[in-house]
């Protein structure tokens, strides 16, 4: 890319996302021995759709296909060596505006600030607590199916973003993965040559706090204005209703307890009866959404990792397991134990 040019970008809505990544989909399945027409073809997508970045897919569908590939080459972690092949310039202007920030803090904070630009399905997550960051990713689209498939190429995605940012000798402290563990290890712990816990409650980096203070080399300033500009564009063009920006902002403080009125309300700087009253106005309610987000994060504990009924329901901040399972009832007329048994036989 010339350093002046500015790469293209355009709306996006809500429960999709940019194909990017994805382009390099097809090649992987020949590789494999797969006909990549016949593979799209089977979640209604046409092959000529990924010879195009820019395109977009629903991200229910991305779910479906991904799904579809790990069970047709029979690789358990197909996700996973897609995202290898991932660069942190296949995220567009969010890829470039990383790229060209003053240093990684701020690179990371920009792919927290704005991802939503590439991707409307999930949200990325950065914390830093006793001198320990923890760089996450979280689903909060509904109808999501082998969400294992999309973590573990996401948690690959971000490992080449930061090795990129920081430099080949960077090395995570500990990878997270909310997904069972898989039955050949080797592939997860040859790409990120770092201790890897499986059944985790998040899909997180962790790594020393004091890589986010390194500068970063060739970052133009120049370059970066304009990109901020473009950003600032796209964000005055719609940043969807307040229903939906809330689904992002629960999905990463629900779990581990957080996820209040007023907690939620500080994080779009307005009070919570105007939260309230915006909510009305899109025929919901805080409780409705967050009940609503549970449900999603629960079904995806129970599908995809081996954690415990007990585990799980102190993940929601539920009181004790029968809690939870009570309110898993309620929202899907059966128990987590029979809807895990039913997922797994599917």
């Amino acid at each position: 890319m010339d350093r002046l040019a500015i790469p293209h970008a355009t709306p996006l809505c809500e429960g999709h996302l940019r194909i990017s990544i994805f382009v390099r989909l097809p090649g992987l399945l020949r590789e494999m021995g797969q006909d990549p027409a016949e593979i799209v073809a089977a979640v209604g997508l046409d092959l000529d759709r990924f010879d195009d970045p820019e395109k977009t897919i629903p991200f229910v569908t991305m779910s479906r296909l991904m799904a579809l590939c790990a069970e047709r080459t029979a690789c358990e972690h197909f996700g996973l060596k897609l995202g290898e092949r991932s660069r942190t310039a296949d995220l567009g202007l969010v890829g470039h505006l990383v790229q060209h920030s003053p240093d990684v803090g701020t690179a990371l904070r920009n792919l927290i600030l704005y991802l939503h630009l590439h991707d409307r399905g999930a949200v990325p997550t950065l914390t830093v607590r006793g001198g320990v960051a923890v760089l996450g990713y979280a689903i909060y689209q509904s109808g999501v199916v082998r969400a294992d498939q999309i973590y573990d190429g996401a948690m690959a995605v971000a490992f080449n973003i930061m090795a990129s940012l920081c430099g080949p000798e960077w090395r995570p402290t500990e990878v997270l993965l909310s997904r069972s563990h898989p039955r050949e290890p080797s592939p997860y712990r040859r790409f990120f040559r770092a201790p890897i816990r499986f059944d985790a409650e998040q899909t997180a980096l962790v790594f020393p706090a004091g890589w986010l203070e390194r500068r970063l080399d060739g970052a133009n300033a120049q370059l970066r204005r304009m990109l901020e500009a473009q950003v600032d564009a796209l964000e005055a063009q719609g940043n969807g209703d307040v229903a939906t920006q809330l689904r992002r902002v629960l999905r990463t403080v629900l779990v581990g307890g957080g996820g209040s009125r007023e907690q939620v309300a500080q994080l779009f700087s307005m009070h919570r009866r105007t939260l309230n009253r915006r909510l009305k106005a899109r025929d919901t309610t805080f409780q409705a959404l967050v009940q609503e987000t549970r449900f999603n994060i629960a079904r995806e504990f129970l599908g995809v990792t081996g954690l415990s009924i007990v585990e799980i329901a102190s993940a929601l901040d539920y009181a004790d397991a029968s809690a939870f399972t009570r309110a898993f009832k309620r929202w899907s007329g059966t128990t987590p134990a029979a809807w895990r048994a039913s997922a797994a036989r599917q």
